[in-house]
């Protein structure tokens, strides 16, 4: 019997560990970069032997990052780049300086020598690019202020990578002017490739796109999308440069397209795979036997470099003047170790900066870092952030002089923002919950009382004013959230009416469980507009348009409460749903037919008053 190629059974490993891993960490609430994480370190060489050659399959998962970043450059158009130009230059620089500056000092102040301590220094300043943008992307703090901070000293920390790796070779050396004419070589090189991409991205890119889209094979164009970053980043990393900075050039160039969505669709899935298993190979890579060998030294070392780097970041981060709810989650996000780091530190024991032993220990500092930032970010979000929301909103209360609102609103969305619009235009004050700073801020100026929390904690309720209120609004994103805060709200604060948001019919029958009988489905009616418009477009009358859309709202209505009693029975669901679906469609086909008689009776009537 012929044995399975290395290939497949390697699949098998990594699918079978994600899998398995990842749901499990989410059910912990450690989030999925932990469970990737811990099923790198369960299959890897130090953990069941499963999988040893872990450099090859590191070096094939950063193209997952380089994937990320291409995306991330498709959101981005060169104007609102253009725009970040200041933080990415500005702060970007203050924080790789500073914290190279402080680590190294701090390293030779304890006997390392200049050489390895600017190396390391260097090496450790840089960030996880992948593991910060994962995580404020499940977070969803790109668009906040922070968001948008973190993202430039990480774009800026992919620039700096150039002159770190061009800076190697010069402090290995003995100096002569063959080297210094390598480095310049190499400068003019990388320059010379990123105003290729520039110019060649502006003028072959969409109309090479636009061939192959006219060959209307939907196949050809994935694999087209995937061979321009491919491309990129091999000709980026035959330069010596990142690759992922590259295929961010190429996702700014692309932002303006007309094939920019398309290009999200056919590279997202390939996206969120290899990050994956980059992740699962960061896991991999930790060296535990470096680890054993020198536990005090290791743990000496990641405490060390990362608390400095969050003391420094700290201080950057009151000078951008960062809501002090997203301090921590910015801090920690840039105080770890970058996958960056890893081709510094090989790249310096090549050019015998570093021995091979300083060098694995360094790197997995690193990994060790990287694994535990997220485990910290859980502590953070649990025990630290909470404690800050209460104090804000202590002073929010004294401000307002507990003058309490009649109607809480849960989540200030695109929902809420609807409903408190509407309130507000009525002259009824309400007071808002939610945990976007940079939201509360926008509300706060419009005369909103609001307060930074999660509204599933009971003491924020209360401090809102939820023994006095009349109605809560419950508009979060969050389906889980939401059942919560209805059951908060049900148990300690039954006098309140309330109004809840369902995302779809499971989340609509969850909240009619907890006996909350006011909910509206979020797209219902925006789509029973719009189905009329579909009726007005193909000729139908404007009222009788209405009319039908009236009447099927009606029967839907009837249709869910009858739904509802079944809808943990499956088999008797879809028989009820079938049976309303087949008497809609007979009473839309009896009142069609009653309408097109009374349209021909008045058709033969004789027109005017006197007959014939």
């Amino acid at each position: 019997m012929e044995h399975a190629p290395a290939w497949l059974t390697n699949s098998l490993i990594y699918l079978g560990a994600a899998v398995f891993a990842v749901p499990l960490s989410r059910a912990l609430g450690l989030g999925s970069i932990i469970g990737y994480l811990a099923a790198g370190i369960a299959i890897g060489p130090w953990g069941l032997r499963l999988v040893t050659n872990v450099q090859d399959i590191l070096h094939f998962a950063e193209f997952g990052v380089v994937l990320m970043l291409f995306l991330v450059g498709l959101e981005l158009e060169a104007k609102r780049l253009w725009a970040l130009r200041r933080p990415i230059f500005g702060w970007g620089t203050a924080q790789v300086a500073a914290c190279a500056v402080v680590l190294c000092a701090v390293a030779i102040a304890a006997g390392v020598p200049w050489r390895i301590a600017l190396v390391a220094s260097l090496g450790l300043a840089l960030s996880s690019t992948a593991i910060a943008l994962q995580v404020m992307g499940e977070r969803n703090l790109l668009p906040t202020s922070s968001g948008q901070a973190g993202f430039s000293i990480l774009l800026f920390q992919d620039v700096a990578a150039i002159p770190i790796l061009a800076l190697l070779p010069l402090l290995g050396s003995t100096g002569g002017s063959d080297a210094g004419s390598s480095a310049w070589l190499e400068a003019l090189k990388a320059i010379g490739v990123v105003a290729g991409i520039v110019v060649g991205g502006r003028l072959l890119l969409r109309p090479l796109l636009r061939w192959i889209a006219k060959s209307k094979t939907p196949e050809i164009f994935t694999a087209a999308s995937l061979l321009l970053v491919v491309a990129i980043a091999a000709l980026m990393q035959l330069v010596g440069m990142s690759m992922a900075l590259g295929a961010f050039l190429a996702g700014v160039l692309l932002a303006e397209s007309e094939y920019r969505r398309e290009l999200e669709t056919d590279i997202e899935p390939f996206k969120g795979l290899l990050l994956g298993l980059f992740f699962i190979a960061v896991g991999m890579s930790i060296d535990f036997g470096v680890l054993a060998k020198s536990p005090g030294l290791m743990a000496i070392i990641v405490l060390a470099f990362m608390a400095v780097k969050g003391a420094v970041i700290y201080g950057i981060s009151r000078g951008m003047n960062l809501p002090m709810q997203e301090r921590p989650v910015f801090t920690l996000l840039l105080a770890q170790g970058g996958e960056f780091a890893f081709v510094v530190f090989q790249a310096a024991t090549g050019a015998n900066i570093l021995q091979p032993e300083t060098s694995s220990l360094l790197i997995g500092a690193v990994a060790v870092s990287m694994l535990l930032s997220p485990l910290v970010l859980v502590a953070i979000d649990k025990l630290l952030l909470p404690r800050w929301a209460y104090c804000n909103v202590a002073q929010l209360d004294e401000i307002s002089e507990q003058q309490h609102a009649p109607v809480i609103i849960a989540g200030f969305g695109r929902y809420g923002q609807i409903i408190g619009r509407l309130l507000g235009a009525q002259g009824i004050s309400a007071t808002v919950l939610d945990h976007d700073a940079d939201m509360i801020e926008a509300a706060r100026s419009f005369g909103y009382k609001v307060f930074y929390g999660d509204a599933t904690r009971l003491d924020l309720l209360r401090t809102a004013g939820a023994d006095t209120a009349k109605i809560m609004v419950i508009a979060v994103d969050d389906t889980e959230q939401s059942l919560e805060i209805a059951d908060l709200a049900r148990e300690h604060f039954p006098h309140l009416e309330l109004i809840a948001r369902a995302r779809d019919v499971t989340h609509w029958n969850r909240l009619r469980d907890r006996g909350i009988t006011r909910v509206e489905r979020e797209v219902f009616e925006a789509s029973l507009r719009s189905a009329r418009t579909v009726l007005e477009v193909l000729g139908y009358p404007p009222h009788e348009a209405r009319n039908l859309a009236v009447r099927f709202r009606r029967h839907n209505v009837e249709l869910f409460e009858k739904m509802y009693p079944h809808y943990k029975d499956r088999a008797k669901l879809i028989a009820v749903v079938k049976q309303g679906r087949q008497q809609l469609e007979e009473q839309m086909a009896q009142e069609r037919a009653e309408s097109d008689k009374r349209r021909r009776e008045r058709s033969d009537q004789p027109r005017g008053w006197g007959g014939s």
